[in-house]
């Protein structure tokens, strides 16, 4: 499938409003929920989006952009958000990562990126070659994982508690 960068920031500008409207003013008990040791708290997809719009999709395009397969990307930590989002409440992460996004969807507006473009690549540490176009597709759905995983983690809060009808809550049978 052909990416196409409108539909890619029709997607992720959505994102920032779709985690407030999911948690803004919810109390810790859900926001801090988790399914166990080394997963994610709906906080903690928070900080790790905001994580992820500091250090790796703008700066990865810019790579591609600028040094192609040259430059290895810089490995990305995915817990590398945990100690800065500590004594931040929930509303002010919220707020960070929607200025954050705005402001790298302005900056994917402004290099106005084209087809040909999509098809450059750039050198993963893990993966190896990469093209931009998949580093644009990767980001979109790694934002819809995220928001799925918010879900399903707030969801399986009341697993125990629906009683029967879990037979019927495909979200907490998977």
């Amino acid at each position: 499938m052909e990416v196409k960068v409108a539909e890619v920031t029709a997607v992720l500008s959505r994102t920032p409003e779709t985690l407030r409207e999911l948690l803004e003013g919810l109390p810790e008990s859900w926001l801090t929920a988790d399914e166990g040791a080394g997963t994610f708290s709906p906080r903690d997809v928070v900080g790790h989006l905001i994580h992820g719009e500091r250090t790796d999709w703008v700066p990865r395009i810019r790579v591609i952009l600028s040094d192609g397969e040259a430059k290895t990307f810089v490995p990305f930590d995915r817990f590398g958000f945990r100690e800065a989002i500590e004594s931040t409440s929930t509303s002010a992460l919220l707020a960070e990562f929607a200025s954050l996004r705005t402001s790298n969807l302005a900056y994917l507006r402004e290099v106005s990126l084209n087809a040909p473009q999509l098809s450059l690549t750039g050198r993963h540490p893990e993966l190896g070659i990469v093209t931009l176009g998949q580093l644009l597709a990767t980001w979109v759905v790694h934002d819809l994982n995220h928001i799925g995983q918010v879900v399903r983690v707030m969801s399986k809060r009341y697993a125990g508690a629906v009683g029967p009808w879990k037979a019927y809550l495909g979200i907490l049978n998977r």
